[in-house]
């Protein structure tokens, strides 16, 4: 494995992502390697709050959420690469393409998200990412998504 690879903890995230809860969907993102790919963690866990209506009896994670994690995973990656914790930037998706979801996500689950960076480089702002999120090595969902890094002037 490549040395030179990165981390994020949950303290490093919160200063990268503007999210919090109930919104913050990654707890750990690990083999940063640069802006190019990164592997978020996510552990689901029957306390989050959509699991009381999606669905009562059968808690399944909501698609828009595995994909929102996914796409925190590559903001992260992005702003671990460039250096952009506490720069108080804002991240806003633009599309969502090729969204497949191949099986539930239930509490317990780890959800673990592999992103590329499909278009994108420092300077940039709109990214462009393929990901792909799995349970036990097992396909859970896969999407391609651009988004717009805002960062505030200075």
């Amino acid at each position: 494995m490549n040395e030179t690879l990165k981390q994020a903890d949950i303290q490093l995230i919160q200063r990268i992502l503007p999210h919090r809860y109930p919104f913050l969907l990654v707890d750990k993102v690990v083999d940063i390697d640069g802006t190019s790919s990164a592997k978020g963690i996510k552990n689901v866990s029957m306390n989050e709050p959509h699991f009381q209506g999606h669905f009562p009896g059968t808690p399944i994670m909501p698609g828009v959420t595995i994909v929102e994690a996914m796409a925190q995973t590559a903001a992260v990656m992005v702003g671990v690469a460039l250096d952009f914790a506490d720069k108080d930037l804002l991240i806003y998706f633009m599309s969502i393409d090729n969204c497949k979801f191949r099986r539930k996500v239930i509490p317990g689950d780890v959800l673990e998200m592999e992103l590329t960076t499909l278009r994108g480089k420092a300077g940039a702002k709109v990214w462009k990412f393929a990901g792909k999120a799995t349970v036990e090595g097992e396909l859970a969902a896969e999407a391609e998504f651009t988004a717009m890094i805002d960062m505030p002037k200075a």
